[in-house]
């Protein structure tokens, strides 16, 4: 049975993304950093629905957790099918008073932790000459907004990386992808949802925030077959997010 990992999978989009490769079949590895009652409750929402999952913990803030993480899951299930480095964190501030910790946490998490992952997961794909890795980015690392030069940033980095892993990787039958969210109702969006709901609503053609199963959705068919000949790609999944 294929093996996924799912990074941030403790709640919001990620716990969906676990649910959903739970129902394709996957053998779900649900990590989580600090909510492990959440982490839990997401295993058994897959075990109830007739899927195998479990968790797993490690904050990838520290390169060397991305490494023991892919290890464990390989030497337990001898395999890793598809990685999904969907953990992630906005410490937004204005430029002038952004704070060298604002932004190294949130490259530390962003782009050191999806390169490590990537890194590590990318050895037992290559051996097995198959594998598929997606990132999950955001509408920000194309379409910046204020405050937000850090994690705009972060997420520019994950979709250069996607493409360049694409070419890398390849040649090893390794599938590299990227899906970007827009306004997706979850607790990471809702200070901007709640503090200006008409404004957000009037930059989206949809009228609408998405929800976690329509990204989940996207990530999903991005693991399946029916995904194999799609790399180096960066989805977007915004309602149509500042077209209007």
């Amino acid at each position: 049975m294929a093996v996924a990992l799912v990074t941030g999978a403790s709640r919001g989009i990620g716990a969906a993304i676990a649910a959903d490769l739970g129902r394709r079949g996957f053998i779900v590895a649900v990590h989580y950093h600090a909510q492990a009652d959440a982490a839990a409750a997401v295993v058994q929402g897959i075990v109830s629905a007739g899927g195998q999952a479990f968790v797993c913990t490690g904050d990838l803030r520290q390169t060397s957790t991305a490494r023991e993480l892919i290890d464990g899951i390989v030497k337990q299930h001898r395999r890793l099918d598809v990685l999904v480095c969907n953990a992630g964190m906005i410490a937004d501030n204005l430029v002038a008073a952004m704070s060298d910790d604002e932004w190294n946490n949130v490259f530390d998490l962003n782009v050191r932790g999806a390169f490590a992952l990537a890194r590590a997961a990318c050895r037992p794909m290559m051996l097995a000459r198959r594998g598929k890795i997606i990132f999950l980015s955001s509408v920000a690392g194309q379409k910046g907004g204020r405050g937000q030069v850090n994690y705009a940033a972060s997420k520019a980095a994950i979709e250069g990386m996607t493409r360049a892993l694409a070419v890398e990787l390849a040649p090893r039958n390794i599938l590299v992808n990227a899906v970007a969210p827009g306004v997706i109702d979850t607790d990471m969006s809702r200070e901007v949802r709640t503090l200006a709901p008409d404004e957000v609503k009037q930059r989206i053609l949809l009228g609408r925030a998405g929800s976690p199963q329509e990204v989940a959705n996207v990530v999903g068919f991005l693991a399946s077959d029916a995904a194999s000949y799609i790399t180096g790609a960066v989805i977007p999944v915004d309602g149509g997010f500042k077209m209007s």
